[in-house]
């Protein structure tokens, strides 16, 4: 199966603080990307999504930021801009470069030290990780701090993470990365089996977030215990920048079938599409191709996750 690294042009890295659980990851495409997103979750926090809308007049991206520390994290683009500014990439604006830095952050104060958030310093740490070591997965980067099945509180929280994927069909390549840390549970979209969220111990069992939340219908109480499930997809088909948000937009796809529910109130969903135009490919095909590299992301996320700040992973009770 290919890397998502082997789509050339892209450069992935990670950073992050493994005592105060949070972290950044960062895609890098220097040359720039033709770029899309879609953002279906209610609580968003997200950096130059406006500019990727097909009617506004920047076409590329240059980097897209997945960092932890809710609305904080943001701040980790800066040190983005500075790494891309010192290679010269950006769009020329006559008098200097500027790189076009797209991003979402994920809430994670609740796991470990909220005093601790990514940081200029952070991004840029990460964009120098970038291409200089294997692409880690779980409890790493942007899924350091990242929980899932937060449905019945963060006591039967488990721990999320960050996982990739990457899908050939010929020479066309489709990768995903996802930071999943959603409200709901992730489940296998074989058989509907949750694979990790909320659970109740002696005995261990799973307590199904969306049922849960149908029962306490009359509820209306917020449910805002730090969620959201930020990615992006990456492809070396030729895109049209109308065509990218389309991508991004199937690729929601891969949220739906994996995590239950998705798209609620209370997080704030988001995926990125990058194109690096290499190759002549139908725009349904990549979609499709999309939402499956999106949906194994997923699922590897929370099977690569470990231990961390008192959460409890998924491995911690196989067998």
């Amino acid at each position: 199966m290919p890397r998502l690294t082997d789509i050339s042009g892209i450069k992935i890295g990670h950073a992050q603080d493994f005592m105060a659980a949070t972290g950044c990851t960062v895609i890098i495409c220097q040359d720039g990307a033709v770029a899309g997103v879609d953002v279906r979750g209610g609580a968003p926090g997200t950096r130059e999504t406006d500019l990727l809308n097909p009617v506004n007049y920047v076409d590329k991206a240059h980097a897209v930021l997945l960092a932890g520390g809710s609305a904080f994290g943001l701040d980790a683009a800066a040190g983005v801009m500075q790494y891309l500014e010192e290679q010269g990439a950006g769009f020329d604006v006559g008098v200097t470069k500027v790189p076009i830095v797209a991003g979402a952050v994920l809430f994670d104060l609740n796991c470990g030290d909220h005093r601790v958030r990514p940081d200029k310093a952070m991004g840029y740490a990460a964009c120098l990780a970038a291409g200089s070591q294997e692409l880690a997965e779980g409890s790493v980067g942007a899924g350091t701090g990242a929980t899932v099945g937060k449905v019945f509180g963060v006591q039967h929280a488990m721990k999320g993470g960050i996982g990739t994927c990457c899908l050939a069909s010929g020479p066309l390549l489709v990768g995903a990365v996802v930071a999943v840390n959603c409200l709901g549970d992730v489940v296998n979209p074989a058989d509907g089996s949750i694979l990790a969220g909320a659970f109740k111990l002696n005995p261990f069992a799973f307590l199904n977030c969306e049922e849960g939340m149908i029962s306490q219908h009359n509820k209306q109480g917020s449910r805002f215990s730090g969620n959201t499930t930020i990615g992006a997809v990456v492809t070396n088909a030729v895109l049209t920048k109308g065509q990218a948000n389309k991508v991004a937009s199937m690729a929601h796809n891969g949220y739906a079938r994996t995590i239950r529910p998705a798209h609620t109130l209370f997080d704030g969903d988001t995926i990125f599409a990058l194109a690096t135009g290499e190759i002549s490919a139908d725009v349904n095909a990549v979609g499709i191709l999309a939402a499956r590299a999106v949906e194994q992301a997923v699922i590897r996320a929370v099977s690569q996750a470990a231990p961390l700040a008192g959460f409890k992973c998924c491995n911690d009770f196989v067998g």
